[in-house]
């Protein structure tokens, strides 16, 4: 248990003393171009599932 607790300590210190954190500003506007970008990917892919399910649908038809 002694060392669960030295180890929670040690991984607290290296986080406050060792790790550069990227700048706020930085960090919103990253984030926003992530959502971004998903958001368009997700559209993306919505556009071709779209697509191909009519292109399946199509297909059955003529088919029967």
């Amino acid at each position: 248990m002694a060392g669960l607790i030295n180890y929670i300590k040690e991984s607290f210190e290296e986080l406050k003393n060792n790790v550069t954190w990227t700048p706020w500003p930085e960090a919103q506007r990253l984030t926003v171009l992530v959502a971004v970008f998903s958001i368009i990917f997700s559209l993306a892919i919505w556009g071709v599932d779209t697509v191909f399910s009519r292109a399946i649908t199509a297909y059955f038809s003529l088919i029967n």
